[in-house]
């Protein structure tokens, strides 16, 4: 017969509802990112196709770590992360991809919406999150960083120097 054990941890920080919410959102779009950036990669044809099926890659390898370290972050902060197929289908923010093949060109710009609607995301919630954990505002930080730079470099394939919108900001 075993012995039930009442098992009582006393953590220095416990997540509110409110940052729980947002690293689920947050989990839940980079699940989606890996998602869309794993069928963008499988049907994608046209010039530059290597590349750009290369390139995909590094988006759903960033996409899994983030991912990762996001679900790990909920459940040091004791919040459950869920990225279950039915929750992510449900509550993600990304712009929807194209089932069939696709040409290279409209995949940079469908995986680079994916990007943004990511680093949106994070931007959205970051004062939220820093105001109650700096720790994982600095995680936000560190996302941004790689999600933002993977943007820049996907959709400079499809920008026209001097005329693609937005335009550079000149210092």
């Amino acid at each position: 017969m075993s012995k039930t054990l009442k098992h009582t941890s006393h953590p220095a920080f416990q997540a509110s509802p409110r940052l729980a919410g947002h690293l689920q959102q947050m989990l839940v779009d980079l699940t989606d990112l890996h998602l869309q950036g794993k069928q963008l990669h499988w049907n994608v044809v046209g010039k530059n196709f290597r590349d750009t099926h290369l390139v995909l890659d590094e988006v759903v390898d960033a996409a899994r770590e983030f991912s990762d370290t996001i679900a790990e972050r909920m459940r040091a902060v004791y919040a459950t992360p869920d990225a279950r197929s039915a929750t992510v289908a449900e509550q993600s923010s990304l712009p929807a991809v194209a089932a069939d093949e696709i040409d290279t060109a409209d995949t940079v710009d469908a995986i680079t919406a994916a990007l943004y609607a990511v680093a949106g995301t994070a931007r959205r919630i970051h004062d939220d999150v820093d105001a109650e954990d700096p720790t994982t505002a600095d995680m936000l930080h560190a996302i941004l960083e790689r999600i933002e730079q993977l943007a820049w470099l996907i959709d400079s394939e499809n920008r026209v120097a001097n005329s693609s919108i937005p335009r550079p900001v000149n210092a």
